[in-house]
């Protein structure tokens, strides 16, 4: 996978957890053909949901529209990289000038497990 994408929504109760894991499994479902949905981490009002694809553009507008579908009612933010790059460029929202993601999570380890083996969550 070339890209990891970041969708990152405002939460800040067990009520958004609930409601952004369950989109989660949803969109482990929808993205199976063309993305890996590669886990998520919760905290500091934000819940953060790793996309792994080599389409990075197709794989967003298909999770947007799941997304809308669902009703999620959190904000949205997303944003790529490159899978072996630090500079995140933003997708959504248009008019979004800075992204910040500061999760405890590291991409890179997810993207190293995927490529050696199953996918296991290093924290």
């Amino acid at each position: 996978m070339n890209y990891q994408s970041v969708l990152q929504f405002t939460a800040n109760s067990i009520t958004d957890f609930d409601r952004l894991v369950s989109l989660e499994t949803r969109l482990i479902e929808k993205l199976e053909d063309v993305a890996v949905v590669g886990g998520h981490d919760f905290g500091s009002d934000k819940f953060n949901i790793f996309v792994l694809t080599n389409e990075r553009k197709a794989t967003f507008t298909e999770a947007h529209r799941i997304i809308l579908d669902e009703a999620i009612p959190n904000e949205l933010r997303s944003a790529y990289r490159e899978a072996s790059g630090e500079d995140y460029f933003i997708l959504w929202p248009l008019t979004l000038t800075e992204f910040n993601w500061s999760g405890t999570m590291s991409v890179a380890r997810i993207y190293r497990k995927l490529l050696n083996g199953p996918l296991v969550f290093l924290t």
